[in-house]
């Protein structure tokens, strides 16, 4: 039976989503405790990896287990044996075909910033805290600029060796109150791509960059001139569409 599992966590205390020898990460932590209930090793895939730091309301997943049992049984089996920053929202059994990563359609990630002098007790695990304060109006002019189907190799990670092109289907950016919203859609993320976007798009709100250097540096497709990434704890994975 093909799983669907949606999850939600904390990624603080997780050196990211991908298994690696003596780390705890999320997806290790995920195949432990399926193979505890299944009685034989499971192995997941997701819809895509999240950095160590770097949360999710809905994660994606999928696998292949042995037994019959209900579905909402497994999940519930698994929230009894999960640790506690991590949880399934939901599991279902879908056709043998479908694929968390390949079929996804597009994903939208969130990144919060608390734009205060004053840091935060509560939240710092969940905010990029920036003192000074920040035109908001200016870091929406250069967000125009990244719309759209776009060459966002001036915005990869290091070693990234996949096309760097990418749709950009939504970038908003909201002020509220002490907290600046920035919410991503697009059909693919390409690694360090969101905390590179938002690190540039901070340095226009600071007034270090103009919006048009934006587009100079998206046309440039370098990451020698291009400003440092944002922190991981201010970004969540928040939807995968299908």
């Amino acid at each position: 039976m093909r799983l669907k599992i949606t999850l939600e966590y904390d990624g603080t205390d997780f050196h990211g989503w991908q298994v690696q020898p003596g780390l705890r990460t999320v997806q290790g932590c995920l195949e432990e405790a399926l193979t505890k209930i299944m009685g034989t090793a499971v192995r997941v895939t997701a819809s895509g990896r999240t950095d160590a730091g770097v949360h999710a309301l809905a994660q994606t997943v999928h696998c292949d287990v042995p037994r019959d049992i209900p579905p909402e049984n497994i999940g519930m089996g698994l929230n009894s044996t999960l640790p506690r920053d991590v949880r399934v929202t939901r599991c279902q059994s879908v056709e043998g075909s479908f694929h968390a990563r390949f079929h996804a359609r597009s994903k939208v990630y969130r990144y919060l910033i608390l734009n205060r002098r004053t840091p935060t007790a509560l939240m710092r695990n969940r905010v990029w805290h920036i003192r000074e304060p920040l035109e908001i109006q200016a870091m929406r002019a250069a967000a125009r600029h990244l719309k759209g189907k776009r060459d966002f190799a001036a915005f990869k990670s290091s070693g990234e060796d996949t096309s760097t092109v990418r749709e950009m289907r939504r970038l908003h950016i909201v002020k509220d109150g002490d907290f600046v919203i920035l919410t991503y859609e697009a059909d693919g993320f390409l690694k360090h791509m969101v905390r590179n976007i938002t690190g540039a798009l901070v340095e226009v709100g600071k007034g270090r960059l103009a919006p048009v250097d934006v587009k100079r540096l998206l046309a440039d497709g370098s990451r020698d001139d291009a400003p440092r990434k944002a922190p991981a704890q201010g970004l969540t994975l928040v939807e995968v569409h299908y």
